[in-house]
């Protein structure tokens, strides 16, 4: 995987992915494939959802994806681009929220290996949840427990790390 780029809620993250997804692109004759986890369950998420649309160049190619991540990646034709993927902490909540220990394991598993495997440049997007405090419901503790670990996970994979807060992105690795 080429780079990971963590922030919080409105840190700067998806512009600045967006720009390495861009740069990556540019300079290898590459399409930029978008890859959307996000459900629009409710107004607020149908807004954030209509922003990112409103703020990525229109000749990328959307897909979007809840579940199956590791398809994607995959993908026959997909092999050649620059996938661009917004965003992990979402997909973990999606699968969280079914509910079924087997699905998540596989889903995260395939995840893991498809990275391994795929010949497309990767820029994944994530969100940092572990500088609060800890949450009083076991489903938030999980939920920053899976996404800490899926964070290293993804960290020790990639070539660039980067945190970005208020805009400005940190070379972490």
């Amino acid at each position: 995987m080429n780079h990971l780029v963590i922030g919080g809620v409105r840190s700067g993250k998806s512009a600045h992915g967006q720009m390495l997804a861009q740069n990556l692109a540019d300079t290898e004759s590459k399409e930029v494939v978008y890859l959307a986890t996000a459900q629009a369950l409710d107004k607020g998420m149908q807004n954030r959802i209509e922003a990112h649309q409103n703020n990525r160049p229109k000749e990328w190619l959307l897909v979007e994806e809840s579940f199956d991540l590791a398809s994607v990646l995959l993908a026959p034709e997909n092999q050649n681009k620059v996938i661009l993927i917004e965003c992990m902490t979402l997909w973990l909540t999606n699968l969280i929220c079914l509910e079924d220990e087997l699905a998540f394991d596989q889903h995260k598993s395939a995840f893991i290996g498809a990275i391994h495997t795929t010949k497309a440049k990767l820029v994944c997007i994530t969100s940092e949840v572990g500088a609060g405090i800890m949450p009083m419901n076991s489903m938030a503790r999980r939920f920053g427990d899976e996404a800490g670990l899926l964070n290293q996970e993804l960290a020790r994979l990639s070539e660039q790390v980067e945190l970005v807060c208020a805009g400005l992105p940190l070379k972490l690795k």
